[in-house]
């Protein structure tokens, strides 16, 4: 016959302090998330990713700080939706995000958001020469800055500093844009 189980229920021993001190480590400790690798030439994540990083740069160099609800007024998306997805770029290794606190670029996010800026002064730099007015030149920026590769951003560059020595030509294209 087994043995009789106690129906009474004893109370727990009470936890250890170093057992407790351990527990609370645990719980405000941050967390360490591998970042992950992105290969050479290539921009980590999506389209939205790479914006909301520009967007916090930019915050940063004009603010000195990035706070979810600046994020989310300069890019007209909910508070809920900024939040999830700095907690998705933190989770990435990309931002520090604190609750209440606001977000700060690791080494790797402002790497990336620096890139994404060059990208964009170069494409908008290339099309005020060829002539096209700010509302245009900001539509086809947004959309051209994330499919250009290192190459052609490259090639672009090299014929802005070309269109730099030329003002006589860069005339002649912003007349042929207009007509």
């Amino acid at each position: 016959m087994p043995p009789r189980r106690s129906t009474s229920k004893s109370p727990s021993p009470a936890p250890l302090p170093a057992a407790k001190a351990t527990r609370a480590a645990k719980k405000t400790a941050p967390k360490a998330r591998p970042a992950r690798q992105v290969a050479a030439g290539r921009q980590p994540g999506t389209t939205a990713i790479q914006d909301y990083l520009e967007q916090i740069h930019g915050l940063i160099e004009s603010k000195g700080y990035a706070r979810v609800v600046d994020i989310a007024a300069s890019l007209n998306i909910s508070l809920s939706s900024v939040t999830a997805m700095i907690q998705r770029l933190d989770g990435e290794g990309l931002v520090v995000y604190e609750k209440y606190r606001g977000v700060v670029l690791t080494d790797q996010g402002r790497a990336v958001a620096k890139e994404i800026t060059q990208r964009h002064q170069v494409l908008t730099r290339l099309l005020r020469h060829l002539g096209l007015d700010e509302t245009t030149i900001y539509h086809d920026v947004e959309g051209m800055e994330h499919h250009i590769s290192p190459a052609t951003l490259a090639a672009i560059t090299r014929l802005i500093e070309e269109l730099d020595r030329s003002p006589a030509l860069v005339k002649r294209l912003g007349e042929r844009s207009k007509s």
